[in-house]
């Protein structure tokens, strides 16, 4: 019997393992940022078999056409034989009369170190797994294997939340958990902790010291116990083990990129200069997104599609709600003061507020824009200053309105992504946007939770901002009056006069006179322009309500208009202490269950 069991476990090991695709990537023209990858696809039965690079990528939004960095393309059979190519699209290559294996060879280009892209250069490998491995759409449910063929001479190693086979090689066990596996291999500086039994890493490519990195360490341990003091545990990170994979270099290109057992934060700033406290913030961002999109996931996404770009209108929640835990961690934390924190939301709140775009599209419209926006390019002129607001930023807003809203009522926004948490995080069981409404009304009662939702996110509507605000002694008001314009202004080439960039906000002095993208101010009533003036310098010799002449040439024909200046509809946030005004006890009260500090 044991000799039969032996017998069947040989052949079943067998089959398993012509069921495994096998990759293998070098990077011996690293400087010239090139890879070559190397694939074997055994055991298959298609006459024809389509290999495509994604066009794709998880945790994006948008389409970035990986295909347009490979070339050198090769396909071949168990004996080395050459097999037929054809190529039905620019994104998929059709390879046939194959003997039941096709072994593919490429190169590939690569030199954008982000959470998108990939970059290989004499630094790092710094790989997202779309934009450097060819797949098989047919093969998607195959375990795979992969080996990372390391440049020893630069003493690189390999971090990936994929599982280690044997030294270089890791396996996946199917394509979408490989594709979800961000890879860095680099001379990085390698710290772990541990919390409630999981393994918290982060694998930091830098140019900095090793003081350096034990300090930003302590940081980033404190973000992690922070935010899963919202949900009240850590999720059940796979293997055991969650890992950032930090570069701080100045090849990378500002980044940050979740994934289910991993992040990517890429920055050009160093941890010496600037790093160690602005760099934070994403750290705090990616972590929250272990939870809020990776478990709790919107139903919108799922199947992920690596051909085409997936539209969710649950990123105001996945993405906006995220954010605004981001700097509310920082504060929690320790890592920002409460002023800082409640003086910084002055930015965000001001884009949205004074945002035309609501007239246009809700928080779940603002989401559907994503795939034109997130990382997206095109080269015609867009109009995104008037039709487009942040789902970052404006879920960011409504959560902080809600979670103000709910502590009004005893209640807080912890506890409501805690039974979100429960419902669809922990069970994994994809949320639509009602379940997150019905949930509120669960939580907070059906009046709240459908005025919540019925007015501000299946409209546009804005709550009371100053009233919830005063609940925890924050002061918001209005700038002192200083004239506003209505679009981003700077002194041309030739400094004869200050250059529209962008285009001019709907409603706004400079778009009620005509002004647009690209015309050149070169006077106001007459006041000539001095070289070195900053634009809101130039604007305070002005009047308030009155009306001006303004010069400018549009397409090098001169022209003149009438406008009439208005104050700023930007707001400030300020703690009332610091304005001089006593806040109550339950202000205090409030403020400290809100922020969590003394």
């Amino acid at each position: 019997m044991k000799f039969i069991l032996s017998i069947l476990a040989m052949f079943t090991g067998l089959f398993l393992t012509a069921q495994t695709n096998t990759y293998e990537i070098s990077f011996d023209n690293a400087v010239h940022h090139e890879a070559v990858v190397e694939a074997t696809f055994p055991d298959l039965t298609s006459d024809t078999v389509e290999f495509r690079m994604s066009r794709t990528s998880p945790g994006r939004y948008a389409l970035h056409e990986f295909a347009k960095n490979v070339y050198g393309f090769e396909a071949t059979d168990s004996k080395g034989n050459t097999l037929t190519v054809t190529r039905p699209n620019p994104y998929a290559w059709h390879v046939s009369g194959h003997d039941g294996t096709i072994n593919i060879k490429y190169i590939l280009f690569a030199n954008r170190g982000g959470g998108t892209y990939s970059q290989v250069d004499e630094t790092h490998a710094h790989l997202n797994i779309p934009a450097t491995f060819m797949f098989s759409p047919e093969l998607s449910e195959r375990k795979l294997e992969v080996t990372f063929n390391v440049r020893e001479d630069l003493d690189w190693k390999v971090a990936t939340q994929l599982p280690k086979v044997s030294e270089n090689t890791y396996s996946a066990p199917n394509l979408y958990y490989f594709m979800d596996s961000p890879t860095e291999i680099s001379n990085y500086m390698l710290r772990s902790f541990k919390v409630d039994g999981k393994t918290i890493n982060l694998a930091l490519h830098h140019n900095g010291t090793e003081a350096e990195a034990d300090t930003y360490f302590e940081k980033v341990k404190k973000v992690v116990l922070a935010e899963k003091e919202v949900y009240g545990e850590l999720p059940e990170f796979d293997y055991g083990n969650y890992t950032f994979l930090a570069c701080y270099i100045p090849n990378a290109s500002g980044d940050g990129m979740e994934h289910r057992n991993s992040t990517i934060l890429t920055s050009t700033r160093s941890l010496a200069d600037g790093g160690m406290e602005r760099n934070i913030g994403t750290v705090s961002h990616e972590f929250f997104h272990a939870w809020n999109v990776e478990r709790i996931r919107p139903k919108t996404l799922e199947p992920f599609d690596f051909e085409e770009a997936n539209m969710s209108g649950a990123l105001w929640f996945a993405e906006g709600f995220t954010s605004y835990y981001t700097g509310l961690i920082l504060c929690r934390a320790g890592l920002e003061s409460p002023k800082e924190y409640v003086e910084g939301l002055a930015g965000t709140f001001n884009y949205v507020w004074n945002s035309p775009a609501r007239q246009f599209f809700n928080p779940i419209e603002m989401s559907f824009q994503a795939p034109f926006v997130d990382a997206a390019t095109s080269v015609d002129p867009v109009n995104r200053e008037n039709m487009f607001i942040s789902y970052y930023s404006y879920g960011s807003v409504l959560g902080l309105a809600l979670d103000l809203s709910l502590r009004e009522k005893a209640l807080n926004l912890d506890d409501y992504m805690k039974l979100v948490w429960e419902k669809y995080g922990k069970t994994e069981i994809p949320y639509t946007i009602q379940n997150l409404h019905d949930a509120l009304n669960e939580y907070a009662g059906k009046s709240f939770g459908d005025n919540f939702f019925n007015s501000y996110i299946y409209k546009s509507n804005m709550p009371d901002y100053k009233a919830l605000m005063d609940s925890v002694g924050v002061i918001l008001e209005q700038l002192e009056a200083s004239p506003y314009f209505g679009a981003y202004v700077s002194m041309g080439a030739d400094d004869s006069g200050y250059a529209v960039r962008r285009n001019t906000s709907i409603g706004s002095p400079a778009y009620e006179a005509g002004l647009d993208n690209g015309d050149i101010i070169l006077s106001i009533n007459d006041k000539p322009v001095t070289t070195g003036q900053s634009f809101e310098d130039y604007l305070a010799q002005l009047n308030l309500g009155e009306p001006v002449e303004v010069k400018f040439s549009r397409y090098g024909i001169e022209k003149t208009t009438e406008m009439v200046l208005t104050p700023s509809p930007d707001y400030t946030f300020s703690l009332m202490e610091d304005k001089e005004a006593k806040p109550s006890k339950k202000m205090l009260k409030q403020r400290k269950e809100w922020l969590k500090v003394e």
